[in-house]
């Protein structure tokens, strides 16, 4: 699947996956990118690209990815100025990690984990990446639709293709109750998507990235990380966003390609 003259949504756009996601796609000729996040500087990236790009490819949309009607007005807005969309990164994602359960050493008394926190990381981790997946699909099969076409049959190129951000803590990992959980849903909700949108030319997959030099990981504290993540990182440091949206954009454009990737460095967790 050639990516070039495709219009793309990426979550997450502001910064590491989703920014180097776009420098990526860029660089493969996209046609456009509706650069998505909830940081106001999402503007500022997105004049950034282009000017590294040496044209107008970015276009920036700030606001929560959680928001339905938001949502809806980014395909709306990107789709008549651009063309209809046919690529999908969510790339956009929260941790919000503590213990499940943590003993108060001065009562005893037992805390579990927040319930409206769990809630937030589902809503933005899991939900709304399916819903923008959704968004996108809906609309390549009302296109198919008003064209009197039904059932995509492979002499048509393929109409689209989404990439889910997994993690590999979508295996389990201490402290991140919350946030693996969202990532192994979405193993569930790549794989039931890639059963049903092919229907329509759509193909859906899930890369699992390891621990990987964004804001996140470094809001983590860098001793953390030279302590209890690089001494089991085979490759012996963190990987670079644009080695991720290399992967993804490989994802995207191979028709090949489907089920999960894994791009964690060799990492493995200490017993």
């Amino acid at each position: 699947m050639d990516l070039s003259e495709r219009v793309a949504v990426v979550t997450g756009g502001a910064s590491g996956i989703g920014r180097a996601v776009a420098a990526t796609m860029a660089q493969r000729k996209v046609k456009a990118v509706a650069l998505v996040d909830q940081s106001p500087t999402v503007h500022d990236v997105a004049v950034s690209l282009n000017q590294a790009a040496g044209r107008d490819f970015a276009f920036a949309f700030e606001g929560d990815t959680t928001d339905e009607a938001f949502r809806s007005s980014v395909f709306d807005n990107i789709s008549q100025r651009q063309g209809l969309v046919s690529l999908c990164v969510s790339a956009a994602g929260i941790t919000r990690d503590d213990l499940a359960v943590r003993i108060d050493r001065n009562t005893g008394k037992s805390r579990i984990y927040p319930k409206a926190q769990f809630e937030l990381v589902v809503q933005v981790n899991l939900i709304a990446p399916v819903y923008w997946a959704l968004e996108m699909i809906g609309r390549i099969a009302e296109s198919r639709a008003a064209r009197g076409l039904k059932r995509w049959t492979p002499e048509e190129r393929t109409q689209g293709s989404v990439v889910f951000i997994g993690s590999i803590s979508s295996t389990g990992n201490r402290g991140q109750i919350a946030y693996a959980s969202t990532k192994a849903g979405l193993e569930g909700a790549a794989a039931t998507i890639m059963k049903e949108a092919m229907f329509y030319g759509v193909r859906c997959s899930l890369i699992h990235p390891g621990f990987t030099d964004t804001p996140m990981v470094r809001a983590m504290g860098m001793d953390y990380v030279s302590k209890n993540i690089l001494p089991f990182t085979q490759l012996g440091r963190l990987i670079a966003p644009e080695e991720i949206a290399d992967a993804i954009c490989f994802m995207l454009a191979n028709s090949a390609v489907s089920g999960e990737l894994w791009v964690d460095a060799g990492w493995h967790a200490p017993a």
